[in-house]
């Protein structure tokens, strides 16, 4: 039998409110998102492993504000004005540690956004101190910001992911599929997204669903 192309489809992630799985892995971090609009200097930091929820808990806060997402490598300064009429959540500020034009228009919107008594999200990985920033007076500021800290997943939570990741990419997989996975793969955010990935490839390019089996040899490849 031909096997079949794969194609990369988009995956539409839920991240909405309800589409959020509480654990005691995120709880904190979800409390102070939905405490807004009582933050400390009106700012907050969401920091934590990649795939641990930031971008979710980024969008949850961005519907209760009305805020705007923006990438911190896509920063320049001709857009800070615009981007400080609101409240703004920028993503993955270490990601911009190489770029100084970046990280002083980051400066700037930080400044202008709290000035004009917005609101401002930030997310990245580790603590602000860690993010390899060169900017003195950027460093200080996020120094200085509430960080809420999303936690490598425990069982509940990284079940629960597991069971999203499937239905973002609309697939049902069998009832001990999940439970397998959970037994025998690394307990991480980053393989839960690879191995979701796998198996949707290899479920498609096979024409096979995704059962225990197909996760046995997913695991073992």
């Amino acid at each position: 039998m031909a096997e079949q192309l794969p194609f990369d489809l988009p995956v539409r992630a839920a991240l909405g409110r309800d589409d959020f799985f509480v654990s005691p892995a995120n709880a904190m971090a979800l409390g102070l998102v939905e405490s807004w609009p009582n933050w400390a200097g009106n700012k907050l930091i969401l920091s934590g492993p990649s795939g641990a929820g930031k971008t979710h808990l980024t969008h949850v806060w961005a519907a209760l504000s009305g805020a705007r997402i923006v990438a911190a490598s896509a920063l320049v300064a001709e857009t800070i004005p615009a981007l400080a009429t609101g409240p703004v959540a920028v993503e993955d500020v270490p990601s911009i540690a190489d770029d100084p034009g970046a990280q002083t228009a980051l400066f700037h919107l930080h400044n202008l956004v709290l000035a004009e008594g917005h609101s401002l999200l930030l997310t990245g990985e580790g603590e602000p101190g860690h993010w390899g920033l060169t900017l003195p007076d950027l460093k200080s500021r996020m120094m200085g910001t509430t960080v809420a800290t999303l936690d490598q997943p425990d069982d509940m939570l990284l079940m629960a992911v597991l069971a999203k990741q499937f239905a973002d990419r609309q697939l049902v997989p069998t009832p001990d599929t999940i439970p397998y996975l959970l037994k025998h793969m690394d307990r991480s955010f980053v393989a839960v997204t690879e191995l979701v990935a796998a198996l949707d490839q290899l479920s498609l390019s096979e024409k096979r669903p995704v059962t225990r089996a197909l996760a046995k040899r997913v695991l073992k490849d």
